[in-house]
C-alpha cells in the first residue's frame, strides 16, 4: 500500500505573552482549510498533536499545556478602519475539539508582529522607526484590539528590556488597548454583567452556594472568593491540578456559572465549551513565593488572583482574563473589586502564580448600565521559529 507524503504549510511558531501558538496566513492553508468547519478543524489539531490519550502531544507542535496548544490564522482585514483580522482557535489537548468561543489575550501580543512582517498590514502604516499601530479585529469576539509594535530599520523589534512574569528572559514591550472589551456573547444580551447583577448567589450542587461576580469583559469568566472554596488565592499549580476532586469541582462551578450568564442552556453542554468561560479565586493582598521562588509582597499588589483555563489552573493569567480582572475592578462592589479594597480605581496589580500583572480600566456608569471604553496591559512577543509545519496527507 502506497503511503502519501507529507504537505507542507507555511508557518511560524511564536510566543506572545505567557502563552505560545502556531500562526498562519489564511492565504497560506490548503484551500479546503481556508473556511470553518471540519478540514480546518482537523488541520490544527493534527499541527498541534491532538487528541493525544497519553496528553503529552509528542507528535506535533503542541506543549500539552492550555497556554501552548493554540492556534492563529491571519488575513487581510474586510472591516474599514482595520488591518488584520485575527482567529483564535484553542486546541483541545486530549480530544478531538478546537475552540472558536473566545479570544486569547497573550497571543494578541503577537498578532502585530506576525501582520506587520506577513505583509498583512499595508506598508504606508508602517514606520521605519517608532511605534506601528495595528489595528486587529479580533473575529472570534467581534471586538478591536490597537497593538502599539515598536520597529527599528524597517524591522518589528522584539528583544528589549521589558520584563513579564511568567516569561524568562525580557523583550520589547507591546502594548494592547482592548476597546470595549464587554464581550457580546450569545445569549447574554451583549451586557457586561449578563445576570444584570454585581454579584450573585450561584447555586453549584455539590459545593453548595457561592457569591459570584459574572463579567463578559475580555472573555466570558466566574469570579469567586477563594476562602468560599478552601482557598487562600496564593496558590500554585501544582496545589490544584494534582487534585482531581478539585479540578471536578471548579468545573461543576464553571458549568453552573455558564447557563446562569446564558452562555448554554444545560450544563452538558460545557463539555464542548472548554475556552469560556473562565472560572477565578480572588482573594485580598498576601505575601507568597512565586513558580520562579520570586518574592511577591503584599504591599506591592492590590488582590491575588488565580484562574483556570481549559481545566487547569494556569500558570500565570490569561491576557483576556487580566481584562475581565481590570474591568471587574474598576466597578465598585464585584467580588474583584471588593478583594483589591473597594472603591473607584483605573488600575490594579494583581498576584498570579508567576508573579503581578498590572491592567488598566475605566468604567463608566450610565442609566444603571456599566460600560468600559477600553482595557490597558503590556505583554511582548517575539518569534521562535519560521518556515514550515508538516502533516500527513491525508
Amino acid at each position: 500500500m502506497a503511503h502519501k507524503p507529507q504537505i507542507k504549510i507555511p508557518a511560524t511558531y511564536m510566543r506572545g505573552g505567557t502563552s505560545k501558538g502556531v500562526f498562519f496566513r489564511l492565504q497560506d492553508l490548503p484551500e479546503a482549510a481556508r473556511t470553518p468547519g471540519k478540514a480546518r478543524d482537523d488541520l490544527l489539531l493534527r499541527v498541534i498533536g491532538s487528541p493525544d490519550p497519553y496528553g503529552k502531544q509528542i507528535d506535533g507542535m503542541g506543549g500539552a499545556t492550555s497556554s501552548t496548544s493554540k492556534t492563529v490564522i491571519l488575513s487581510p482585514s474586510t472591516r474599514a478602519d482595520h488591518d488584520v483580522d485575527y482567529l483564535f482557535g484553542q486546541v483541545s489537548i486530549d480530544k478531538a475539539f478546537v475552540d472558536w468561543s473566545g479570544n486569547c489575550g497573550n497571543l494578541s501580543a503577537a498578532v502585530g508582529a506576525f501582520a506587520i512582517s506577513g505583509g498583512l498590514v499595508a506598508p504606508a502604516r508602517v514606520p521605519r522607526d517608532g511605534m506601528a499601530v495595528v489595528r486587529i479585529w479580533q473575529a472570534n469576539i467581534g471586538k478591536t484590539i490597537i497593538a502599539h509594535i515598536p520597529m527599528t530599520n524597517g524591522e518589528v523589534q522584539e528583544t528589549g528590556g521589558f520584563e513579564l512574569d511568567g516569561v524568562t528572559f525580557p523583550a520589547a514591550e507591546v502594548q494592547l488597548e482592548f476597546m470595549d472589551p464587554a464581550a457580546e456573547e450569545e445569549g447574554a444580551g451583549g451586557s457586561m454583567f449578563p445576570t444584570g447583577r454585581l454579584v450573585d448567589d450561584l447555586d453549584v450542587p455539590g459545593v453548595g452556594t457561592l457569591q459570584a461576580t459574572m463579567i463578559n469583559a475580555g472573555i466570558p469568566t466566574i469570579f469567586i472568593n477563594a476562602d468560599a472554596v478552601g482557598y487562600t488565592g496564593t496558590e500554585l499549580q501544582e496545589a490544584i491540578n494534582g487534585d482531581a476532586a478539585a479540578l471536578a469541582k471548579f468545573e461543576t462551578i464553571r458549568a453552573h456559572g455558564a447557563v446562569r450568564m446564558g452562555l448554554i442552556k444545560d450544563v452538558s453542554e460545557a463539555a464542548t465549551r472548554q475556552h469560556t468561560p473562565k472560572v477565578a479565586f480572588v482573594a485580598p493582598p498576601a505575601s507568597y513565593a512565586a513558580s520562579s521562588g520570586k518574592q511577591v509582597q503584599a504591599g506591592d499588589i492590590d488582590l491575588l488572583v488565580r484562574a483556570l483555563s481549559m481545566g487547569k489552573l494556569h500558570h500565570a493569567m490569561m491576557g483576556t482574563a487580566a481584562v475581565a480582572i481590570g474591568t471587574a475592578a474598576a466597578i465598585p462592589g464585584t467580588l474583584v473589586n471588593l478583594a483589591a479594597g473597594g472603591g473607584e480605581r483605573e488600575a490594579v496589580r494583581f498576584g498570579h502564580p508567576s508573579g503581578t500583572l498590572r491592567v488598566g480600566a475605566q468604567a463608566t456608569q450610565e442609566n444603571g448600565e456599566w460600560s468600559v471604553k477600553k482595557a490597558i496591559m503590556s505583554r511582548s512577543a517575539r518569534v521562535l521559529m519560521e518556515g514550515w509545519v508538516r502533516v500527513p496527507a491525508d
